[in-house]
């Protein structure tokens, strides 16, 4: 019984991060939950859960989103700039990288579902990206809330004892696409 927490350390501690990525205008970090439930229209939804922590780097050309787990590994960066996007996992000892024109795109094709890169630098400002369409939905209690890229989000701001903000954005499948749900919840204003 006692090999088995060791192997088990030996196996987390050996899981590969990525460097940090360089500076950027603007940076946020804070805990994220995802849940994704792929259907199932012969039974039961199939639903998939990761929890850890998250930075997102932002400039005006160039975005970096980092997932990390619980203990500090990298599960994957997204990067984005004019030219294209990239998601960086972990892979056999080094760094496998998959191109593609956009996040969205990206994320769809290697994972077979959307995350809202694209939305998050404003997003987790509290407000709609600009430049693209959106609607301003009833707000629930304390929450804002609005759609845009498919996406409802709803954001809490700052209260008295919660510095950080924290945003819902969900996004309902369709056409047999999944259900993905994700919660964030940054540590505190922009550093």
């Amino acid at each position: 019984m006692k090999a088995r927490p060791l192997l088990l350390l030996l196996l987390l501690s050996a899981c590969a991060s990525l460097p940090p990525p360089k500076g950027a205008d603007h940076h946020y970090a804070g805990r994220f939950s995802l849940a994704v439930t792929h259907p199932d229209p012969g039974g039961e939804p199939r639903r998939e859960a990761w929890t850890g922590r998250f930075t997102l780097q932002v400039d005006a050309q160039s975005l970096t989103l980092d997932l990390v787990s619980p203990l500090g590994s990298t599960i994957a960066r997204f990067e984005t700039d004019p030219r294209e996007a990239r998601l960086l996992v972990p892979a056999d000892g080094g760094v496998r990288v998959e191109h593609g024109p956009d996040a969205r795109a990206l994320s769809e094709q290697v994972l077979g579902w959307s995350l809202p890169v694209a939305g998050m630098p404003d997003w987790v400002e509290g407000r709609p990206s600009p430049g693209r369409p959106f609607q301003v939905l009833p707000s629930q209690g304390e929450a804002a809330r609005f759609e845009q890229d498919g996406w409802s989000v709803s954001v809490e701001d700052p209260a008295e004892g919660r510095p950080g903000r924290r945003l819902q954005m969900n996004r309902g499948g369709d056409a047999g696409a999944p259900d993905v749900a994700l919660r964030v919840v940054l540590d505190g204003p922009d550093s």
